[in-house]
């Protein structure tokens, strides 16, 4: 099954992704990735989906989604190295993968959010992503069971 990274979810705070499951009253319930459990996340709460985030490149800006397709295409079916991993480690794995990156903007904290985020879908969800259109096509059919 495909991933629709704009139902994929980071919550500051909050160890590892989750899954977005539905509006709440005051918020949202989303589904942690790693361990099934729902939690009901407050309007306080700062979540932010994956589709949002992107990395900075000499370029401009790569999309999240972009940048785990290449690491995917560097890695095959390896895993990232570990957020743990030494940051020269980290930036060798970077400079191979996306070599454009931006050395001043993009820091070793990033690329361990990054690395990390990248094992926890390739784990517990999949690194084939849907197309914008694709994830467009599922939320209406969705809408139109939901009528």
């Amino acid at each position: 099954m495909k991933t629709d990274l704009t139902r994929i979810l980071s919550v500051s705070g909050q160890h590892g992704l989750y899954l977005y499951i539905a509006q709440a009253r005051n918020g949202a319930i989303a589904e942690c990735l790693s361990d099934k459990k729902r939690t009901v996340f407050d309007m306080r709460s700062r979540i932010t989906t994956l589709a949002d985030i992107a990395i900075y490149t000499s370029e401009g800006e790569l999309k999240l989604q972009e940048v785990f397709e290449k690491l995917h295409a560097f890695l095959g079916d390896n895993d990232a190295p570990s957020a743990k991993a030494s940051a020269n480690e980290l930036k060798a794995l970077f400079a191979q993968a996306v070599p454009d990156y931006d050395e001043d903007r993009f820091y070793v904290s990033h690329m361990k959010k990054v690395v990390e985020w990248y094992n926890d879908l390739k784990h517990n969800a999949s690194l084939d992503f849907m197309t914008p259109e694709e994830a467009e096509a599922q939320r209406e059919a969705e809408n139109s069971e939901d009528a």
